[in-house]
C-alpha cells in the first residue's frame, strides 16, 4: 500500500527539480566514484534545498604519489548550459586535511670553496623517509557534469588545484578527474 504513494511522491520531486535554464539541478544527492590523476577515491554531491545550484561536495581521496588519504570539502556553484539540457558548468572552492606516509626527494648540500666562492657538491642523493605527515590546504574547482536523462547517473569532469602545507614545505598541486555518481 506504500509503495505507490512513494512513488508517486518520487516522480512529484522529480518534475520539481527539473534543471531548466535557471542554476537548480536535475537530482539532489549523488554518490559515486572520481578517478583522477593525482588521486581517486569516493564523492558525495548534495544540492542544498532551493533552485539556487548551490552544492556540497565531500571527497575521500588516496593519493598515488604520497601514500596517504586526503578529506575534502567543496562549496560549488552549478549554472545549466542553455540549450543542452543536463549539461551544467560548476565553479567552486573549499579545504582540505590529509596523511600521508614517507616522503621521496632528492637531496644535495653545497659549500663554497676557493677564492672564486665555486660551488662544490658534497654530498646528494635520493632521499625516502617513512614518517607520517599531516596535510592541510586550500582547493579550486572546475567542472562539467551531465545527467543521463533516463538513468539515475551523472558523469562529470573536472579540474581541481589546491596549495597544501606539509611538514613546514608548502606546494601547489594540479589534479583532474573524471566522475561517475549514482544519483537519487
Amino acid at each position: 500500500m506504500l509503495l505507490p504513494g512513494l512513488l508517486a511522491q518520487a516522480q512529484t520531486k522529480k518534475k520539481s527539480r527539473s534543471g531548466g535554464s535557471g542554476g537548480g539541478s536535475s537530482y539532489g544527492t549523488g554518490i559515486g566514484l572520481r578517478g583522477g590523476g593525482y588521486s581517486s577515491g569516493l564523492t558525495i554531491k548534495h544540492f542544498l534545498s532551493g533552485k539556487n545550484g548551490v552544492a556540497i561536495e565531500g571527497l575521500v581521496t588516496t593519493e598515488y604519489q604520497a601514500h596517504g588519504a586526503r578529506l575534502t570539502l567543496l562549496g560549488e556553484k552549478h549554472k545549466a548550459i542553455s540549450g543542452a539540457k543536463g549539461l551544467q558548468f560548476y565553479y567552486g572552492a573549499g579545504f582540505h586535511v590529509g596523511s600521508y606516509q614517507g616522503r621521496y626527494y632528492f637531496e644535495d648540500a653545497r659549500y663554497y670553496r676557493g677564492h672564486k666562492n665555486a660551488y662544490y657538491l658534497t654530498s646528494y642523493g635520493y632521499r625516502n623517509d617513512n614518517a607520517n605527515y599531516i596535510a592541510f590546504g586550500a582547493d579550486l574547482i572546475l567542472g562539467l557534469e551531465y545527467k543521463l536523462e533516463d538513468l539515475p547517473f551523472v558523469v562529470g569532469i573536472d579540474y581541481k588545484p589546491f596549495f597544501e602545507v606539509f611538514n613546514g614545505y608548502t606546494g601547489f598541486y594540479n589534479d583532474a578527474a573524471l566522475s561517475l555518481r549514482y544519483t537519487f
